[in-house]
């Protein structure tokens, strides 16, 4: 069984958890397109390749997979998650699996406002949202929604450019100088992660683990620990199934009071993924199940609750003159 993981960059866990799983029954290849990206010199194989913008980058990567004779296939990068799904029969042709949700669903995904209205479309308690200043001024005349808001790009990731805004003035200011920007109430509580596998076969949630988040960095979990509620594990199956989603995914959700909102779906493995893992919540061995043809048992909630996670930093020292890469 033979795995390409696109996009390393930093990401040594993910390569490394599925090194374990595989064992000596296949290989890990990774690619990015720097020889800087620490992840790649954890596979058993790796290819340095253009940015996914380049012409004709697709082709090389389904050149890669005939190549390593690669049985799935993932990236861990949002705007490559569109590209791969949309090419997806593209790869089914040459016996490869995608893993990644519907292109359709992925590009809900990557769109703040989109998502907003899916969520309100099943019922799923979300934070308001508006794309337009005339339609949240008419919401704040009407008592609806009060300063401070999150001004944010609808389209964008890492938390780049999102800005606490506390008045008429700041808001006109920040929709002066960019554009595409949504307004979204604020939502002032606490923060919690939940990693997600949907069985690419009988689409049913196989696992699901939830953590509280105490420190984030960039975008990504940089501290939490693990919780449990079976309500929300009900509702973010029924959410989740419903949708259609498929491989592993991540959701930001915020509990206020008594009630959980969901933020936003990352379809992918999300940043704090090792948490799970180190839980006993076995991603990676469950896609391989699945490209074995086979489905998953639905083992849900099956972890410890109150165990931490930290990050740390770690170096990797390279002699670059004397690595041999991948051509």
């Amino acid at each position: 069984m033979n795995i390409l993981i696109l996009s390393a960059g930093t990401r040594d866990k993910v390569v490394q958890y599925f090194k374990r799983e595989i064992g000596a029954n296949g290989k890990v290849v990774a690619t990015d397109c720097s020889n800087l990206a620490p992840a790649v010199y954890e596979a058993d194989a790796f290819y340095l390749v253009p940015r996914i913008t380049a012409p004709g980058y697709m082709d090389q990567i389904l050149d890669i997979c005939k190549k390593e004779k690669i049985n799935g296939v993932f990236s861990l990068i949002d705007p490559e998650l569109s590209m791969l799904a949309k090419e997806r029969a593209r790869f089914e042709e040459i016996g490869v699996t995608p893993i990644v949700s519907e292109y359709d669903l992925v590009e809900t995904c990557f769109n703040k406002y989109k998502m907003y209205e899916l969520f309100n479309s099943m019922n799923i308690p979300t934070a308001k949202c508006y794309v337009s200043k005339e339609a949240f001024y008419e919401a704040k005349e009407k008592g609806e929604i009060s300063y401070p808001v999150f001004v944010k790009p609808v389209c964008g990731s890492a938390s780049m450019h999102i800005n606490k805004v506390s008045s008429d003035e700041e808001l006109e200011g920040l929709f002066h100088m960019y554009e595409d920007l949504m307004i979204q109430e604020f939502m002032d509580g606490t923060e919690y992660g939940a990693d997600v596998y949907i069985d690419m076969i009988s689409g049913k949630v196989t696992s699901l683990f939830v953590k509280e988040k105490i420190k984030m960095r960039a975008g990504e979990t940089d501290k939490s620990v693990s919780i449990k509620d079976e309500g929300l594990f009900k509702q973010i199956v029924e959410f989740v199934e419903a949708a259609g989603f498929n491989g592993m995914i991540d959701i930001d959700i915020f509990k206020i009071g008594d009630t959980y909102y969901f933020s936003e779906v990352n379809p992918r493995f999300g940043g704090g993924y090792p948490h799970a893992y180190e839980c006993g919540v076995n991603m990676p061995r469950q896609v391989l199940t699945n490209l074995r043809g086979e489905e998953n048992f639905v083992d849900v909630g099956n972890y410890k609750e109150n165990i931490v996670m930290m990050k740390y930093n770690e170096v990797m020292i390279k002699d670059m003159n004397g690595t041999t890469l991948v051509p």
